[in-house]
């Protein structure tokens, strides 16, 4: 396997993701922590909606971000789904969730 590890819980593989910096054992990319940290959730609260990290996890792709912050913001970028594009029902469960304001 060609997995580069590049913190303690942060990894990448070029065959994952595109090689986009993802935490280690699974296939979640930090953009996804950021995002959540960024719509305000709490790092304490992010494993209510991603419950097969845990705080360590968290915490440790929090810091690369931080570390790193040019590159996981041009993923999330690349990654950003208009406004316009989202089903209005889904919006509606996100609002529910207050994963959006």
């Amino acid at each position: 396997m060609k997995t580069k590890t590049i913190s303690r819980h942060v990894t990448h593989n070029p065959e994952i993701l595109s090689g986009e910096p993802i935490v280690d054992g699974t296939r979640t990319p930090v953009r996804a922590i950021v995002e959540n940290w960024r719509l305000g959730v709490r790092p304490e609260e992010i494993p209510l909606h991603l419950p097969h990290l845990n705080l360590a996890q968290i915490f440790d792709a929090l810091s690369f971000y931080l570390d790193n912050q040019a590159e996981i913001n041009e993923y999330i970028e690349r990654n950003h789904v208009p406004d316009e594009l989202v089903h209005p029902l889904i919006k509606a469960r996100l609002n529910q969730s207050f994963l959006i304001p």
